[in-house]
């Protein structure tokens, strides 16, 4: 297969069928000697993770691992992670999986050695200078989705136990050092994770796009993100073997999470608190939210859609986007409304209030309001 290639955007790359091989390379090269592998409970237990150990174990790195990793992270599989970090001596962390893994994995490597709490490293104003970025430990991502993009971001989310609010943590060396993207680790992923993941990139792509913010660079990352979304995730659920498809996937993930510097909206000021209230899979509920969030942004949207869809071979302007888009999300076997999720009307009142806190609203192109999200939850559930 063609799809092979060096890159070091925005951080250094390894990109292909089979560099999974090159982990151990990987460790020589950001200076790491003894890594904790941080993954899933689910994907421990895998042979993909055995293998991963393996090529570890093989270049004499050991083969240490870490996975009380929940499928919505919180502060409480950040502090074992931590103790066991520090305790055992660790210089590295290897996050292998989704958004959850790498997210948890980047937190550990962050706050190893940090003296105040993680959330005073909040993603707001300049809260990331408070760090001491000397002491950051190197890390290393393996993606084994193609959703989230949290390899090539420097941010995280995780969840604040003691009031169920999901808080974005934010530090330039959350990036990892170096990313190995092989599309093989995808194949095993079941469908309805392969649509949940693939969704999350394209909502992704999609919001940042419709970003007021100024950002022409992000804007054409987005644009032809939402392209090989469309056109590839229904290649890999009716084939998960595709490998060049899940290639592709791998891509607009990435492509996704360095689109979204650009800013986010309303689909994940919505989905955060679904996801921290009710444990929804995050794309999931983004592909849910996507089609009433267009309708609220319509008006500050409608131009730049319409030539979205012209570049996607979509024909209605706004109107044959927002169709299409329903359409897409059936064929995938996405549930219409957030009830088939199992969400229900009972926290409505609190899931507005946490969904005008959450800092991925400001960049919605339409202001948000008490009466506006409110009509989003209707509307979604």
């Amino acid at each position: 297969m063609s799809l092979i290639g060096n890159w070091s955007y925005p951080t250094t790359v390894r990109f292909g069928v089979g560099r999974i091989e090159e982990l151990g390379d990987a460790c020589s090269e950001v200076g790491i000697d003894k890594p904790l592998l941080v993954t899933d409970r689910a994907l421990s237990r895998l042979p993909i993770t055995r293998h991963v150990l393996d090529i570890l174990e093989a270049h004499g790195f050991g083969n240490s691992l870490f996975a009380d990793v929940d499928p919505n992270p919180n502060d409480t599989n950040l502090q074992k992670g931590v103790q066991k970090f520090k305790e055992d001596g660790y210089n590295g962390i290897i996050t292998l999986g989704g958004g959850s893994a790498t997210d948890l994995g980047k937190l550990i490597a962050f706050m190893a050695c940090q003296t105040r709490s993680v959330w005073d490293f909040e993603d707001a104003g300049d809260n990331w200078t408070r760090a001491s970025s000397a002491s950051i430990s190197p890390i290393i991502a393996v993606p084994t989705t193609a959703g989230t993009g949290s390899e090539v971001g420097r941010a995280s989310v995780i969840l604040r136990s003691k009031d169920q609010v999901k808080k974005i943590i934010f530090h330039p060396k959350l990036m990892p050092s170096e990313v190995i993207c092989d599309p093989e680790l995808t194949v095993g992923m079941p469908k309805d994770i392969t649509v949940g993941t693939g969704m999350d990139a394209f909502a992704h792509c999609l919001e940042a796009f419709s970003s007021p913010l100024y950002h022409p660079m992000c804007q054409g990352i987005a644009l032809e993100g939402m392209r090989l979304v469309t056109k590839h995730l229904p290649c890999v659920v009716q084939d998960a073997n595709n490998l060049e498809s899940r290639a592709h996937m791998m891509s607009a993930a990435a492509m996704g999470a360095v689109a979204f510097q650009k800013g986010l909206g309303a689909i994940h000021a919505i989905s955060h608190p679904v996801g921290a209230l009710y444990n929804t899979h995050h794309g999931m509920t983004n592909a849910v939210v996507i089609p009433p969030v267009l309708a609220l942004n319509r008006c500050a949207i409608e131009e730049k859609i319409a030539a979205a869809a012209a570049y996607l071979g979509i024909r209605g302007g706004f109107n044959g986007f927002y169709d299409f888009i329903v359409e897409f999300r059936k064929t995938l076997g996405v549930p219409e409304k957030l009830r088939g999720l199992g969400v229900g009307r009972d926290k409505i009142e609190k899931m507005t209030e946490m969904a005008l806190a959450d800092p991925s609203g400001q960049g919605n192109p339409v202001p948000l309001n008490r009466e506006n999200v409110i009509d989003l939850f209707e509307a979604c559930i």
